[in-house]
């Protein structure tokens, strides 16, 4: 097969979607690699080290996207990126399609074969290939959190963890998953006052088992949330229902009513927020003011990290990247059921069930495809 990677487009993105070692993965099990000139420059992946693991370079990204059976992203398609794709030919990247009708339009229209890393699922549970981004974000979300929370940048002026006679600023952690478990080490680590609320009693019983009377773990209803919210310095959303828009736990009469200067981070921006007042922002332009508090709603927290995230990423996805080459799209996920939890759109229709549920779109199974 021959596999294209592009160089990302997105705002301040410089990750890449394979890093020199995947390049040699695949081209030794026979496969052709076309990198699009720079693509990981950004990084201090140069041409030469593609080149040296196997693959070739083109000029420009039409080159790229005009030759390649699939292609291999780290981020959702821009639209320029959509009108190159074309009838079956492969996408493997992220998505994030429940809140983004125009871009799930443009994929249908495309009739491309868009797998989704957020969606395809692991046999131990989970999302294993969103699970290290989402490690990326929580840790990230508490140094941005802990920067905005300056005066300089809109914040109250609090230091996130105090000093001596002075206390230590209060973060609360919506969602004990990935972001949330990852967020709430860090500011324990960084000596703030931390709460964290989930569903999941289970989930709760063990962060209290390794971090005890460090942080506390509160069942999450409507009482406990406004509480903890209106008390916070810094809220910290990481909540997701795969595949489907994040829900809204924060009302925008929630917000009205926190401390002004505290600070928001929305984790969960890729899926449209799990605050009312959430909007997408960018590396460039990451915050904004609603009733005096701070967003900071950056849709690519991990390509600020970009070589970090680069290559925490390619561990993960580098497997079903081998066995879509190796086997073809069709056969690659009638063997695997976690595989095909990734399809989203192919040749025309919606083929994942909380994404058409979202946009309201027709919903047709995998299964209908493969047979």
């Amino acid at each position: 097969m021959r596999i294209g990677l592009p160089r990302e487009i997105k705002n301040h993105e410089y990750r890449v979607g394979l890093t020199p070692a995947s390049v040699r993965e695949l081209c030794a099990r026979g496969h052709q690699v076309l990198v699009q000139s720079g693509a990981g420059a950004g990084i201090g992946l140069d041409d030469a080290r593609y080149v040296a693991a196997g693959g070739e370079v083109a000029a420009d990204a039409s080159a790229v996207f005009a030759q390649s059976d699939m292609i291999v992203k780290v981020k959702e398609p821009q639209p320029e990126e959509c009108a190159m794709l074309r009838p079956g030919q492969i996408l493997y990247t992220y998505l994030h399609l429940a809140p983004d009708p125009q871009q799930t339009a443009a994929l249908l229209k495309s009739g491309a074969v868009c797998i989704a890393y957020e969606t395809i699922t692991g046999p131990a549970g989970g999302l294993p290939l969103l699970a290290p981004m989402s490690e990326v974000a929580g840790r990230m979300a508490v140094q941005a959190g802990a920067a905005h929370l300056e005066k300089s940048k809109g914040g109250m002026g609090v230091l996130l963890g105090g000093v001596p006679g002075v206390p230590a600023a209060h973060v609360v952690v919506l969602g004990a998953g990935v972001v949330g478990t990852h967020a709430l080490q860090m500011a324990v680590g960084m000596g703030a006052r931390v709460t964290v609320l989930d569903k999941n009693l289970d989930r709760l019983r063990q962060l209290d088992l390794v971090f005890g009377n460090r942080v506390a773990t509160l069942y999450s209803g409507a009482q406990s949330l406004e509480d903890a919210v209106l008390d916070a310095d810094l809220v910290i959303g990481g909540v997701l229902i795969p595949g489907a828009s994040a829900p809204k736990l924060v009302s925008r009469a929630m917000v009205a009513r926190m401390k002004k200067g505290a600070v928001v981070v929305d984790v969960a921006i890729d899926q449209g927020g799990c605050f009312e007042t959430s909007h997408a922002t960018t590396h460039a332009e990451p915050t904004y003011l609603v009733d005096g508090v701070v967003h900071y709603c950056v849709a690519n927290m991990p390509g600020a990290v970009a070589r970090t995230s680069t290559f925490a990423l390619n561990h993960a996805t580098i497997a079903h990247a081998l066995s879509l080459a190796d086997k073809g799209w069709k056969q690659a996920l009638r063997d695997d059921p976690h595989l095909r939890n990734g399809l989203n759109v192919a040749q025309g229709e919606v083929r994942h069930e909380a994404v058409a549920l979202a946009l309201g779109h027709r919903y047709v199974s995998a299964d209908s495809l493969l047979g």
